[in-house]
């Protein structure tokens, strides 16, 4: 089985626990999470890659991290993840990519990524529940966040965070590649 098969079998198994767990039907999750109650059946079914902005709101909705709902095995008390054993959630052909490393859903969904930004590329995120917070540590180039249309931009070696219930965009306006990690928390959702 490819990764990516392995993906979207995983996907499939715990979007369906989840969803089962909190007592939320598929119109439910649609509305909570706003995805249509359609995708959400091919994704329960496999029959759907869906994309990296489907996933998050799905996510959000279940108040589980990414890598929880990704996780295609139960983790030990200490995950250990190697130089390219990240999931790799978007790229382009000019070589940006995001790569989710590691998650943790004990206190509510806690997330840690990696982000590499070409020159003159970037990427567009829908506003995460209130409460959300965003933290960055800028290891190469030049960061500029966009935060509800204010700009903001970090250099290599510097850090921002951010409450990311409005709407936001990584960019790398700069003449270099933009590296940078990136830790996402997001407070724990109550059952319906």
């Amino acid at each position: 089985m490819s990764d990516l098969e392995q993906l979207t079998q995983a996907l499939a198994r715990n979007l369906k626990k989840f969803r089962g767990e909190r007592g939320l039907t598929l119109d439910a999750l649609a509305a909570r999470a706003g995805v249509s109650r359609g995708m959400i059946i091919q994704i329960e079914q496999a029959r759907t890659n869906p994309s990296v902005g489907t996933t998050v709101k799905l996510a959000d909705a279940l108040g589980v991290s990414i890598t929880t709902l990704l996780d295609h095995e139960p983790g030990p008390q200490v995950h250990v993840v190697l130089p390219g054993q990240g999931v790799r959630m978007w790229s382009t052909d000019g070589g940006s990519a995001s790569d989710m490393l590691l998650g943790d859903d004990r206190r509510g969904p806690l997330e840690m990524w990696t982000y590499r930004l070409e020159p003159g590329e970037g990427t567009d995120s829908d506003p995460h529940p209130a409460g959300t917070v965003e933290m960055m540590h800028v290891t190469a180039g030049e960061l500029t966040l966009l935060v509800d249309g204010e700009r903001y931009a970090v250099p290599a070696g510097g850090a921002v965070s951010f409450e990311a219930n409005a709407p936001h965009a990584y960019r790398n306006d700069g003449p270099v590649p933009m590296e940078m990690t990136m830790a996402v928390s997001i407070p724990p959702v109550g059952r319906p």
